[in-house]
């Protein structure tokens, strides 16, 4: 039976800070990582350009492999806030921790609300209505390559309340995904949970931790935005002077060699408070005692 904590919603902040912290004490290290992740990414997608086939096999095994490779932040972060070293492997230490069937059961959520998504996009719109909407999207498309209008009358054709509709229960849906998942890898692999357990432990300890989700995402969203701001003007700036593939290829560096150590961060910290484990990490500064309850 797993033990949940009742944090103050503050605790929501102070994983953020927990997660600047450890980016802040290992910069290239953990940059290095996100950074490896990304170009294994851009590989991929080379591949996919030259080879459909072969390319869409290889991204679904990095799709599979991403909650591992994730477990490789989170274990980096773990180590960087006990002053130890992080190597370019341990990216991949997830593979080599024995919970690899657990930790791909977290992409569970994610590949239920998709299917979701496309059979409630069916019934909402119909057959007809989801041919319409593909064709309008490839105007809207070939419009904005081409840099010409679209057709409002064309746009006009779509039923706005079912797609509203459809979007607002995504929305919802993607919620619930996000809080099954969002100390899942870390329950994973430092609790020595199984997959459906961990997911469990998640959304129970997000329900009853509620506002310290909510202050958390807030936070994030209002770091996370400058951030991608700042690093497309760059990726532009780049591509302008130097070419499109090198500016593609340092946006997705810069971005992902700062928000995965960053995520990676913020959830070993909500991880060790929610679940209070032992052996986890401290947080940056003492927050009031938290009281527990059996899950």
């Amino acid at each position: 039976m797993s033990m949940i904590n009742k944090v103050p919603a503050s605790a929501g902040a102070q994983w953020l800070l927990d997660g600047l912290a450890a980016l802040k004490r290992a910069p290239l290290q953990l940059g290095a990582l996100g950074a490896l992740w990304a170009l294994l990414s851009l590989l991929v997608a080379q591949v996919m350009a030259l080879a459909t086939v072969p390319g869409l096999f290889l991204q679904l095994l990095l799709g599979l492999a991403s909650p591992v490779l994730f477990a490789g932040m989170v274990g980096a972060a773990r180590k960087v806030a006990g002053a130890q070293p992080v190597v370019p492997g341990d990216l991949f230490g997830g593979f080599r921790s024995g919970r690899i069937s657990s930790l791909v059961a977290t992409l569970l959520p994610q590949v239920l609300l998709a299917i979701a998504a496309g059979l409630l996009l069916m019934a909402l719109l119909g057959t007809e209505g989801v041919q319409k909407l593909q064709e309008v999207i490839g105007h809207l498309e070939q419009q904005a390559a081409s840099g010409g209008e679209p057709d409002p009358a064309m746009v006009a054709q779509l039923p706005a309340g079912r797609l509203l509709l459809w979007l607002l229960l995504l929305i919802a849906g993607g919620l619930v995904a996000s809080l099954l998942v969002f100390v899942a890898v870390p329950d994973v692999l430092f609790g020595q949970r199984r997959g459906m357990e961990a997911m469990f432990n998640s959304l129970r300890a997000c329900l009853h931790n509620l506002p310290a989700v909510v202050v958390f995402y807030l936070l994030l969203v209002i770091v996370l935005v400058p951030l991608l701001i700042v690093v497309q003007l760059l990726g532009l700036a780049v591509a302008m002077v130097a070419g499109q593939l090198l500016g593609i290829l340092l946006t997705n560096v810069l971005l992902m060699g700062v928000m995965l150590p960053l995520l990676a961060g913020c959830v070993t910290s909500a991880w060790s408070q929610l679940l209070g484990q032992p052996g986890a990490v401290a947080p940056t500064e003492p927050l009031p005692p938290p009281s527990t309850f059996a899950a």
